[in-house]
């Protein structure tokens, strides 16, 4: 059985077409939903529940952040397997049994994803590679275009896979985040790290799962549009910035994290001069 949660932050709407398409679209796994509604400002939650009464309602007083409230998902879950659905996203196609099998019949997978796409079709970058002091060098020297684009695509991925294909990357976003419910096992209190209250705790997880010798994979036949993963606020931005060098403080050496930070602010320079010389 899979248990599928789904936060809800005044996203009633979007939840509810969420919901609609795990319905209308999964059709080869036994599954129950659980929407955790992290103190939503607008629109009763109950709602949910005279809609979908089958579904699972967890009502939280505060918002727990993303990490927060998937553990009270998480504690209530029936299932063997869980999946973290973002509330922004519609199931295009089949992909939880399509995700939920390979996951079944791979072991040493501890992390599975699907294609995320835009609206237009395009794939989103969300298979990512920790951040390693080789990668950045070759992105900054462009050493990349002389590379084969498939080596390319398996060290640097972000936006250099063409997500057509099954591929193992170090980490993937949070946005459809399938895994077995003994992975909780290698965690303390069997739950999910809440270090980051939100943004940078998929790339955690996946490192944490990592360690502990599990791959991560993405599973492209499957595909979900995602109407988010396009442009973050100001606020997420530096939020997403501090977690990110929280994250290298816990899990490199500071030597290696200063080398990390100063070379990819560089980068950013280079890329930031190369577009301004393309569009002034």
């Amino acid at each position: 059985m899979l248990s599928i949660i789904i936060l809800n932050y005044n996203t009633f709407d979007l939840t509810c077409q969420c919901i609609e398409s795990i319905y209308e679209e999964t059709k080869n796994v036994d599954f129950e939903i659980i929407i955790v509604d992290n103190a939503s400002t607008v629109d009763d939650s109950d709602k949910f529940l005279e809609l979908f009464p089958k579904i699972k309602l967890v009502k939280n007083t505060e918002n727990r952040g993303f990490a927060g409230g998937c553990n009270d998902g998480i504690k209530i879950a029936k299932g063997d397997t869980i999946l973290l659905l973002n509330s922004d996203t519609k199931l295009l196609n089949d992909a939880i049994s399509i995700t939920y099998d390979f996951l079944n019949t791979h072991p040493n997978v501890g992390i599975v994803t699907c294609r995320l796409e835009n609206e237009d079709g395009s794939p989103q970058n969300n298979c990512q590679a920790f951040p390693k002091i080789k990668n950045i060098l070759i992105e900054l020297f462009r050493i990349h275009k002389l590379l084969p684009h498939k080596r390319v695509a398996n060290i640097l991925y972000g936006p250099y896979p063409d997500y057509s294909t099954i591929a193992y990357p170090h980490w993937v976003w949070g946005t459809f985040f399938m895994f077995p419910k003994k992975l909780l096992n290698i965690f303390p209190n069997q739950l999910l790290p809440e270090t980051f209250w939100m943004y940078v705790e998929d790339m955690q997880w996946c490192w944490l799962s990592r360690k502990s010798g599990y791959d991560v994979a993405i599973v492209p036949n499957g595909k979900v549009l995602h109407y988010g993963g396009k442009n973050h606020s100001e606020v997420a931005k530096n939020m997403i910035n501090e977690n990110f060098l929280r994250f290298l403080d816990m899990y490199y050496n500071k030597m290696h994290a200063w080398i990390i930070i100063r070379l990819l602010k560089i980068l950013e320079w280079s890329q930031w001069r190369k577009w301004f010389a393309k569009n002034k």
